[in-house]
């Protein structure tokens, strides 16, 4: 995969954004309790920009393998938007950006559109998984992999929903059966977590 200083520039300042989001809103809850912000916000850096890096990066680099142009590029108002809305009202909202993709010399069939959508969700099942054995080991490293287990689990699931832009629709018009095994894999996931 090869990045433009400008695409990972725009990763790391979302991936920032979206672990001070989620350590704001986390910092109250029982499971920080006596927990200093920097510590939170390390955790959800961690949890949660893993979750969101891995998953634009597989969008990119399956696109890549279909010989498509792909680089993310953040959405500097869903940034913003979704800052005020967690500082000012304690929701979250995290809508940071999204791998562009263009094929150079052909249009993406249907079935490379689904495979692209599909490895989003695919990695933040693996990642999941990743995380679940950190469980295991109690303590700071147990509190990340249950952040990260759940982070990743309703992330996939988000993301299948099968409405546009969001990566669902592309997958169930390509294989309605795929779809249904990775929506139902994810879902039992995080009722397993």
């Amino acid at each position: 995969m090869n990045f433009s200083q400008q695409e990972v520039k725009e990763l790391a300042i979302s991936a920032l954004v979206i672990g001070f989001i989620f350590a704001w809103i986390m910092r109250g809850g029982h499971i920080f309790r006596g927990t200093n912000f920097f510590m939170i916000f390390l955790i959800m850096l961690i949890a949660v920009g893993a979750a969101f890096v891995f998953h634009e990066l597989a969008h990119k680099a399956v696109a890549q393998k279909f010989g498509c142009w792909a680089e993310y590029r953040m959405w500097e108002t869903g940034l913003i938007m979704a800052f005020f809305l967690a500082v000012v009202f304690g929701f979250i909202f995290a809508a940071p950006g999204a791998v562009y993709i263009q094929s150079r010399f052909i249009p993406i069939t249907r079935r490379e559109n689904g495979i692209i959508s599909l490895a989003g969700p695919a990695t933040n099942l693996a990642l999941a998984m990743v995380f679940l054995l950190l469980t295991f080991l109690g303590g700071p490293l147990g509190i990340l992999g249950r952040i990260g287990f759940i982070v990743n689990t309703w992330l996939a699931l988000f993301n299948l929903i099968p409405f546009p832009p969001l990566d669902g629709s592309k997958v169930i018009a390509w294989d309605k059966k795929i779809w249904g095994a990775a929506t139902l894999t994810a879902f039992l996931l995080m009722m397993a977590g």
